[in-house]
């Protein structure tokens, strides 16, 4: 009997154990994407256009046989799975708050027909890695000293040959419901799709991870592997990832690190799904916070790039046009929204995910209340990221402020502009040093 893949976060054929799987019930597979309206409305543009371009090249790889329908899941794939007679639906299992809850209610929809849940998009899936008494990891460090214990599969060899494809056009369009794959709009700064995915990560591993450790903090060259958008999409699986990856490696053991902070999160997010919005330290809910009319002005300042602090905006406006922002920066972005504006950095975590093309609700929520001293393994909230110092550190000859920030293009260094902007470029919204004290008073109150 065929069986039905169904697509969502592993946008690719090669190491998919979710293929093996059905492979291994039945070589007849039907691959399919249903669009859900849900995930349209809550995601950004930049997003959903990488999403189109991901899709197009999966269907490319798969000779046109790619089904993309439009509407609930829970509607959708037991409809087409009862049409093909299918075994089983398989998937790549989901362990964000929304996706388990689409997928509990698919399964119940499914009736007899199973729902095969194989492999996840992470090196560890989340649950698998705790304490000795079944207990989830809270600080990051222990975490990943088990987690390099624990070790995972290599890369499984599944290819577009591996199966004989279902043509999705053999099924009557009453029961399919093909729809063409939108075009969302805007442009992309990287490619999209698997083969897109491997060529990258092959240049980064031959020309940019000798010098990752050392340089990817820095916003002014290209230290970054830029991998993160491949990653949410699942163009390319981690572990395809870390078998070119030497622990021995300085370059390689750093990059690591970051698979697993990927991991960690995801976790986090698994045990306590609550804090997708709200404080995982709950000592945090009393806090202080500003809302009024007056936040939602230095919020859409924040948004446009318009704060005074050439850092920040640089990151803002590359963030704007181009759905990304390096690491750094997005610390040093989040900082100055939580504890110089004193605004909730759920309004910041919501722009990210509106605005980012790797938005991840576990590692951007997360790497948010990290930054807000609210999360796991938080920075203290003592800690307050000094916008200026911060520039001059990690991008020292000015050269991405100059990029993203043409007013100041012309100045000997742009970081220190301060009271004396050029023409065009506002004066620092705030005073960095008596917000940092607010900051610290409000913290004071809920910590007794």
């Amino acid at each position: 009997m065929p069986v039905l893949l169904w697509y969502r976060r592993d946008l690719r054929v090669g190491d998919l154990p979710s293929l093996s799987a059905a492979l291994a019930e039945d070589p007849e597979v039907l691959c399919c994407f249903v669009l859900d309206p849900q995930l349209e409305a809550s995601a950004g543009r930049p997003r959903l256009q990488f999403l189109g371009q991901c899709l197009r090249n999966l269907r490319d790889d798969l000779g046109g046989r790619l089904l993309v329908t439009r509407g609930l899941p829970q509607q959708r794939i037991p409809r087409i799975a009862a049409a093909i007679g299918a075994s089983a639906v398989h998937v790549s299992e989901d362990f964000a708050p929304f996706g388990r809850r689409r997928d509990a209610s698919v399964r119940a929809t499914l009736g007899d027909i199973p729902l095969v849940a194989t492999g996840s998009p992470y090196l560890v899936s989340p649950g698998r890695v705790v304490k000795d008494d079944g207990a989830p990891y809270r600080v990051f460090t222990p975490f990943f000293r088990r987690w390099r214990e624990h070790g995972w599969r290599r890369p499984v060899h599944s290819r577009p040959a591996s199966a004989h494809w279902i043509d999705p056009f053999a099924l009557s369009n009453e029961i399919a419901q093909p729809v063409e794959i939108p075009d969302f709009g805007g442009r992309l700064e990287l490619p999209a799709g698997e083969g897109a995915a491997l060529e990258h990560w092959k240049a980064f591993v031959g020309s940019g991870l000798e010098r990752y450790e050392q340089d990817r903090d820095r916003p002014d060259g290209s230290a970054g592997s830029r991998m993160s958008a491949y990653l949410k999409f699942g163009n390319i699986h981690p572990r395809t990832m870390a078998a070119d990856l030497d622990p021995q490696d300085p370059g390689s053991a750093a990059y690591l690190r970051q698979l697993a902070f990927r991991d960690f999160y995801a976790a986090v997010l698994h045990f306590w799904p609550r804090s997708a919005w709200a404080n995982w330290n709950r000592g945090f809910d009393s806090i202080q916070t500003d809302t009024d009319a007056e936040a939602r002005r230095l919020f859409e300042r924040w948004k446009a790039g318009e704060t005074g602090f050439p850092i920040v905006d640089a990151g803002m406006r590359e963030l704007r046009a181009t759905g990304f922002m390096p690491n750094r920066v997005r610390m040093i972005v989040a900082s100055f929204l939580v504890k110089d504006l004193h605004l909730p950095w759920q309004w910041g975590a919501r722009w990210f995910l509106d605005q980012l093309v790797d938005g991840d609700v576990a590692n951007n929520q997360h790497g948010w209340q990290w930054c807000a001293g609210c999360g796991t393994d938080a920075a203290p909230y003592f800690r307050v990221f000094n916008p200026t110092l911060q520039g001059r550190t990690f991008d020292p000859d000015g050269a991405y402020v100059r990029r993203w920030v043409p007013e100041l293009a012309d100045v000997a260094d742009p970081h220190l502009v301060g009271a004396s902007p050029p023409p065009g470029y506002p004066e620092p919204m705030v005073d960095h040093r008596q917000e940092r004290s607010e900051a610290l008073r409000r913290y004071q109150r809920i910590s007794g």
